[in-house]
């Protein structure tokens, strides 16, 4: 039976360095998250099939897959391990050392907003937790991703979701080069917009482009621009205005100094209002871990807002 044998320590630096390799399917990835050479993690491996009597990876020049065998050993083991990690990571916790990986999914401005400026600290505060840090504009799940924490704009955050405000509210304009602007006129409503060369942005992953929003008499209502150019990136829909190809849709703060410098012009701006803006968000848990709480309260001290649960999510549009 493959898994009839008693475990002895060798064998658990084994099972880490075979699942290392199964969920990247690189014996160099794998060597690279572990911190030994490609060399070593490859005899470890081999080390453990001789132990077993099974092949758990089929090796090609090219490629890394896993076998029957592999598939079933890293079905059994990775729960199990991940268990183990938990009960360390608790016993720790309980020492009043946070430790562990925190993986963390954020919008790129919320990132280089809330995070990049604090890492010091926090790598200073918290030296045994590990961050793991995607910077993602989609719209995955980040549960389902494996994510313990992300940061989101409160209308895309789902409604299980517990979510904490970071920073203050946020504005959107729409901004053009004045190069643009003497060739096509500046338009003096958002409806006019339709007649405009207009830089759409969509969500990645999202084929249809973002409408933009503005806000009138009570209420907000959307226009769906039209144009000839459409990405799913914010920076490069910028340097498209900037380079005068038609007019952007931006965050205020992302583009003020480009308006203070004269290289971009605001339109608009009285039907442009302010919304929620960033939220720290992660599932409903009976029993937070010690390091995903200590990122929570430092990401938020650095926005100098205390720490309170947002409960009335109807706020969030």
């Amino acid at each position: 039976m493959l898994y009839n044998l008693n475990m002895n320590s060798a064998d658990f630096a084994r099972i880490r360095a075979f699942l290392a390799v199964a969920e990247t399917l690189s014996f160099s990835r794998a060597a690279e998250e572990l911190g030994i050479t490609s060399s070593a993690i490859s005899q470890t491996v081999k080390a453990l099939e001789a132990r077993l009597g099974q092949q758990l990876f089929q090796r090609t020049t090219r490629t890394v897959s896993l076998t029957d065998a592999g598939i079933l050993l890293r079905e059994r083991m990775r729960p199990a391990l991940d268990e183990i990690d938990r009960a360390l990571t608790q016993s720790r916790d309980a020492a009043g050392r946070p430790s562990g990986i925190v993986r963390i999914v954020s919008f790129r401005s919320a990132g280089e907003k809330f995070i990049l400026p604090i890492l010091r600290e926090l790598r200073r505060d918290l030296p045994e937790v590990t961050l793991d840090i995607t910077l993602d504009d989609g719209l995955d799940d980040p549960v389902a991703g494996g994510f313990d924490l992300a940061l989101r704009i409160g209308e895309v955050i789902a409604r299980d979701m517990i979510a904490l405000p970071l920073g203050e509210e946020l504005r959107q304009i729409a901004v053009a080069a004045p190069d643009y602007l003497s060739r096509h006129g500046t338009p003096d409503h958002p409806r006019a917009l339709l007649s405009h060369d207009c830089i759409c942005w969509r969500w990645p992953g999202q084929q249809h482009p973002f409408p933009w929003e503005f806000f009138d008499n009570g209420r907000w209502f959307s226009i769906t621009p039209s144009g000839g150019l459409i990405v799913n990136d914010k920076p490069m829909a910028l340097q498209m205005a900037l380079d005068g190809l038609g007019i952007a849709f931006c965050i205020e703060d992302t583009v003020r100094g480009h308006i203070q410098n004269g290289q971009l012009v605001s339109l608009l701006e009285q039907w442009s209002a302010p919304f929620p803006g960033f939220y720290i968000c992660y599932p409903r848990q009976r029993q937070m871990p010690a390091a995903t709480r200590a990122v929570i309260e430092r990401i938020r001290a650095g926005t100098g807002q205390e720490s309170r649960l947002l409960r009335d999510r109807s706020s969030v549009r």
